[in-house]
């Protein structure tokens, strides 16, 4: 297991893209079943606020530091890590590893539609993909027996899954077993972005830690959203001062 750092109750491993890549490869080929969780802000404050979800990122195989906030949070921790790993980027390079290892696909989520456009644009992109299926549906309970059957049907290796929030991270924590998939991931809004609906940050503002800027811009509704950063911030103040105050008292 990777090096760790506990940011509010929350492990966040210290694994680099090209590691998860050879993780999740050694993972499928064991057998059994894994979740991984690209943790931002918001889920270090749900998961503060919900204990339900805490247990989700607690039971993860790997939990891995999606945002400039948790990336900010561990080093300020005294707990630097080395690298974003983000669903948006990490789609791309799951898709290839999936078509180079010849482990078969399997897209959820998004909108109507999305799923598949993004399984069209995939496998276009890379040579010998194959996505065993792609379906919208929704994280509600109803639809959970019959989506667990269709990805098993599929013979699916890699899940992921587009629901957003916690709500998807808590989706394939109650049914990967049943969805007999080895290794499932929460990408949010990744298929949108692949499927061309929403656009991504420039290169630069990406680089700059200045995404959430960008879609804030772009989408002001998600001000609310926004909140999880200074809140999250001032809990992670606290944590660092209980840390101190333990190592001097």
């Amino acid at each position: 297991m990777p090096a760790c750092v506990h940011i509010l109750g929350v492990r966040i491993d210290d694994i680099t893209f090209v590691e998860l890549l050879e993780t999740m490869a050694c993972l499928v080929r064991r057998g059994g079943v894994y979740q991984i969780v690209t943790v931002n802000t918001e889920y270090l404050l749900a998961a503060y606020r919900d204990p339900g979800f805490a247990s989700v990122l607690r039971h993860s195989a790997l939990n891995v530091p999606d945002s400039i906030g948790v990336l900010w949070a561990a080093r300020w921790l005294g707990h630097p890590l080395r690298e974003r790993v983000t669903g948006s980027d990490g789609i791309y390079r799951l898709a290839e590893l999936c078509a180079q290892r010849g482990f078969r696909l399997y897209l959820l989520g998004a909108a109507p539609g999305i799923a598949q456009q993004a399984a069209a644009i995939l496998s276009a992109r890379y040579r010998g993909l194959v996505v065993c299926g792609a379906y919208g549906g929704s994280p509600s309970a109803c639809e959970e027996d019959e989506i667990c059957c269709h990805i098993k049907e599929a013979g699916a290796d890699v899940l992921l899954v587009a629901y957003g929030g916690s709500a998807q991270e808590k989706w394939i924590a109650r049914n990967q077993v049943r969805a007999g998939v080895a290794v499932a991931i929460g990408v949010g809004g990744a298929l949108d972005f692949v499927a061309g609906v929403q656009r991504r940050a420039p290169l630069w503002m990406r680089r700059a830690g200045l995404e959430w800027l960008y879609r804030l811009i772009c989408q002001p509704w998600r001000w609310r959203r926004m909140l999880a950063l200074p809140q999250t911030a001032w809990l992670v103040f606290w944590q660092r001062l209980r840390l101190r105050g333990d190592m001097h008292g």
